[in-house]
């Protein structure tokens, strides 16, 4: 299983959701699907965008743990 954390990554650079959607380019809607971890994909030029935003890598924003 894939875990999002960006709420993590947003609270570490005490930034909002909507300024990042804002920077990012995307609706306020979708970064919260994928906030969520309710997002099926996400694509690399989006996670790009995000981690040049958060000053982070794909790995302090997604973990993977194996299910139970």
């Amino acid at each position: 299983m894939i875990i999002v954390n960006l709420d993590v990554m947003l609270a570490k650079r005490k930034m909002q959701l909507s300024e990042l959607a804002e920077k990012v380019g995307i609706t306020i809607a979708n970064l919260s699907i994928l906030k969520t971890s309710k997002a099926k994909a996400i694509r690399f030029s989006t996670l790009d965008a995000i981690c040049k935003h958060l000053d982070c890598t794909p790995g302090d924003i997604l973990e993977y743990r194996k299910e139970e």
